[in-house]
């Protein structure tokens, strides 16, 4: 992959009538969180909605050799956690519900 990239995929679940705010709230992303988001390798990040399951499904790209693994960690990730719980499935730490996908096809 071009620039020693790797696709990352996951689904997410939304509560039903919350469509709107989920799209309206990453519409107004807080700087700081994608500044982290960016430090941390992360790029050509796209979430879609399956508007008939309210399924969430993320894909994006991070940097060869880099991880995700501190995000969790972090105050930002934490604050939008807890800013996003209220309209999606959780866990008991208030991050999202996340399944990772595994890749059977791509074209480049």
């Amino acid at each position: 992959m071009p620039g020693n990239m790797q696709r990352i995929a996951f689904k997410m679940k939304l509560f039903k009538g919350y469509e709107a705010e989920y799209k309206k709230r990453h519409g107004a992303l807080w700087p700081e969180l994608q500044q982290l988001l960016k430090q941390t390798g992360i790029s050509d990040y796209s979430i879609f909605l399956d508007e008939g399951t309210c399924d969430l499904f993320g894909i994006l790209k991070i940097e060869q050799g880099r991880t995700m693994e501190d995000l969790p960690a972090h105050p930002v990730m934490q604050k939008w956690w807890a800013y996003m719980c209220d309209i999606m499935e959780t866990n008991t730490d208030q991050s999202p519900v996340s399944v990772p996908l595994q890749e059977v096809f791509y074209l480049e």
